[in-house]
């Protein structure tokens, strides 16, 4: 929260967008609810650029900000600094958000990384049980006639 805060203050100042520190805390502050930080800051940020009578550039570079903001947000930050907390890999929980995302819609979303935790979690017990059993350690009786 407090890293995508920090990029849309500076790059909405960089964009030249006045009240661009209050806009990229309220956005970053408010990105832990999924769409309602993005959709938040994104409406206020192009409200205020359209109402700056400058033509087509203010609005352009909200658009531009906020596409970077999503990418960075989406490919790079959930999953490094998520997927390290829960001990899941970036790349699953890329995979995670989207297919939980495409199969449950917005409730998917919000259960993805619990579940996909909850099942790695499940995998690795189900894994070790295995490679203590008999079964994998050769221990078994043969089959009696």
């Amino acid at each position: 929260m407090l890293l995508l805060a920090a990029y849309y203050s500076l790059a909405l100042t960089i964009a030249g967008l006045p009240s661009a520190l209050a806009i990229g805390l309220l956005t970053g502050l408010l990105i832990f609810v999924p769409y309602l930080g993005f959709a938040t800051g994104f409406a206020l940020a192009l409200l205020v650029a359209a109402l700056q009578f400058q033509g087509l550039t203010p609005i352009v570079g909200v658009l531009i900000v906020f596409g970077i903001g999503q990418v960075l947000e989406g490919f790079v930050l959930t999953p490094f600094l998520v997927g390290n907390r829960i001990g899941l890999h970036p790349l699953a929980v890329i995979f995670a958000l989207m297919a939980f995302g495409q199969l449950f819609g917005f409730f998917g979303i919000l259960m993805a990384l619990p579940t996909s935790a909850a099942l790695l979690v499940g995998l690795r017990e189900v894994r070790h049980l295995y490679l203590a059993s008999a079964l994998y350690l050769g221990h078994h009786e043969p089959p009696q006639p």
